[in-house]
């Protein structure tokens, strides 16, 4: 298997537990040091590029932020997410845009159909990842997310990208 398919299929993983909503093994995916970020579209149509100072739509600095929510997630205690959607994701033009030893960089985009209370919803956008190669399976170290359709009408979570 190349590297390129061994990196898409763990993108195609990683999508598809999120879709059965298998969270523990889907949190497997990513390192405990990994940065999560969504940027928010600034007033000037560009991504804004300090998590620390800018406004983002999701941004946890280590997966201790993905495993809270999702134990919100699976214990009900989020109310945004109650029911939870039932989500189909898609990946396509992934990209190996650079390469070391231990970590590849990776470009993607995506789109999810996301289904509840009888409406259906479609998010879409790319993804930069650094994903670490060292392990039994890759481990997301970094992934920001770009939302092209930033307008929506709730609350966008993590099973929504």
């Amino acid at each position: 298997m190349s590297q390129q398919q061994r990196i898409e299929q763990f993108l195609y993983r990683e999508a598809r537990l999120l879709d059965d909503r298998q969270w523990d093994e889907w949190l497997a995916c990513y390192s405990p040091q990994v940065e999560y970020w969504m940027p928010s579209w600034g007033e000037d149509d560009r991504l804004t590029r300090d998590p620390q100072r800018e406004v983002s739509l999701i941004y946890y600095p280590n997966r201790e932020g993905l495993e809270d929510r999702v134990y919100r997630i699976k214990t009900e205690r989020s109310a945004a997410s109650t029911p939870e959607p039932r989500t189909t994701h898609h990946i396509s033009n992934v990209e190996l845009i650079g390469e070391t030893a231990d970590a590849v960089d990776v470009r993607y985009n995506w789109s999810t159909y996301s289904h509840r209370y009888q409406k259906t919803d479609l998010f879409f956008g790319s993804c930069r990842c650094r994903i670490a190669l060292g392990g039994e399976q890759p481990q997301i170290l970094s992934k920001t997310i770009r939302l092209n359709n930033d307008y929506i009408s709730h609350v966008i979570d993590i099973y929504h990208i």
